[in-house]
């Protein structure tokens, strides 16, 4: 069953840097690092303390609310550090990797086994926390049943990862994780791809495809859930990373906890794009910096695409749920009076000064520059040009700043994450932190309402 889906309000970023469809082994990392904070609203209790010897697949802490949704190490090893902030929050557990790893052993599960076993055994094993849900974007309350579970095989952001590419092969992986979360929901498995793509989402069964096309944010999950089953008051949708499928697929079929990840590395620092074959938590040095990245050079490197991705540091680690590393020029210089020249090297969806528009198969240099300071909302149309859910994102970005439960609710808060702001944000005159305004809100309603 097929249906399309096509988007006509976005803008597509065409940058330089695209990951050349070669991957690699990327050097192995004798670190690796699970951060707390990628698990939006939980807080962690730990299991393995410093010194703990764990295998790939143990706990090593659970939801302090729901004690049976465990969060796993990625590789055998020993936990050497507990990072910790303020009031002694635990930031990072730093794990030193075995030079031979082992994997704890969950045993091949029985795709035919009823809804209530299948949670329990992925709150168990840690693949819960692959699966996250509408309202809020946090991690899924197991206790509630969705109205439909939602996935996103087309990725239309700046650079990245060829979803296509990165999930050949695995189709075996992606059925067995498609037919159990299909036992978890009143609905249906909902799966977008690119009209045109040959994806190995598409021949799937016991799900709904959805062929879409158009300019970003296209192939953003919150852009499906909005075209095809929007979400109300009361009601609960569930989604997934395509490539997390893989990890619970192969666990389900298995019983081994497989953190592998194939990664894009892209971005108009890199001299050689490509992919890596690595794990999640790896150190991000073992990727970039045999590729052409100067280690002192004036460069960002981002887990993650450059409009929803977070900032690095060159000895920092790969997030829990990326599967692209950006590396940018850091745009740090001022551009004397550039505000009153014609400009043909920015992307921008006004025709004002800016000639992006001419040249629609043009790909950009661009740095990380704002071009422009922080001041209040300007009234200017033009994030209705960029936004395709039936949603005025102008009045739902001011009822978050002044804290208006009940506005926020009727102007469809319910259905919204950060990163269905990300082009707004990036086109705003204003310079205001849309991302950051929205993943508030949500929290303030998580707080009051949720």
């Amino acid at each position: 069953m097929s249906k399309d889906i096509r988007i006509k309000k976005g803008l597509d970023i065409k940058l330089v840097g695209e990951a050349q469809k070669v991957t690699e082994n990327a050097i192995v990392s004798n670190f690796y690092s699970i951060r707390p904070e990628d698990f939006h609203s939980i807080t962690p209790k730990l299991v393995a303390k410093e010194g703990t010897h764990v295998k790939a697949g143990e706990p090593l802490f659970y939801n302090k609310d729901n004690e049976s949704m465990k969060f796993v190490s990625p590789v055998s090893g020993e936990v050497t550090e507990i990072e910790r902030g303020p009031r002694r929050r635990i930031d990072a557990i730093k794990i030193t990797a075995d030079k031979e790893q082992k994997y704890h052993d969950y045993g091949a599960f029985n795709l035919n086994a009823d809804s209530d076993e299948l949670k329990a055994h992925l709150l168990k094993t840690g693949c819960w926390a692959f699966i996250k849900q509408r309202p809020y974007d946090v991690i899924a309350k197991p206790d509630v049943q969705p109205k439909g579970i939602f996935i996103s095989g087309y990725a239309s952001a700046p650079l990245a990862a060829d979803l296509d590419y990165t999930l050949s092969g695995k189709e075996a992986e992606l059925q067995a994780a498609v037919t159990a979360l299909s036992k978890l929901t009143s609905g249906n498995v909902h799966i977008s791809v690119g009209k045109n793509s040959q994806s190995p989402l598409a021949n799937l069964e016991n799900v709904v495809i959805h062929r879409v096309s158009g300019p970003h944010p296209s192939g953003n999950v919150g852009t499906l859930i909005n075209k095809v089953d929007p979400i109300n008051k009361g009601e609960v949708v569930w989604t997934v990373n395509a490539q997390d499928l893989v990890i619970i697929g192969e666990l389900l079929l298995t019983g081994k906890f497989n953190a592998e990840r194939i990664v894009a590395l892209a971005g108009s620092s890199v001299k050689k794009p490509r992919y890596f074959r690595t794990k999640i938590g790896s150190e991000i040095a073992t990727m970039v910096y045999d590729n052409g990245v100067e280690k002192d050079g004036n460069d960002r490197i981002i887990s993650g695409n450059v409009l929803t991705g977070k900032q690095v540091a060159p000895d920092g680690f790969l997030d829990y749920y990326s599967n692209l590393i950006t590396v940018i020029p850091e745009g740090d210089d001022y551009e004397f009076f550039g505000w009153t020249k014609p400009v043909f090297d920015k992307v921008s969806p006004s025709r004002a000064l800016t000639f992006s528009w001419l040249m629609p198969n043009k790909k950009y240099d661009l740095d990380t520059n704002t071009n422009g300071e922080h001041r209040a909302f300007v009234i200017t149309g033009s994030y209705e040009s960029v936004f395709p859910l039936d949603i005025y994102p102008l009045q739902i970005l001011k009822a978050c700043m002044y804290k208006d439960l009940d506005e926020m609710e009727a102007l469809g808060m319910y259905e919204v994450a950060p990163e269905d702001f990300a082009l707004t944000e990036f086109i705003c005159v204003s310079k205001q932190p849309h991302q950051k305004i929205i993943r508030e809100g949500l929290d303030l309603m998580l707080k009051e309402i949720g």
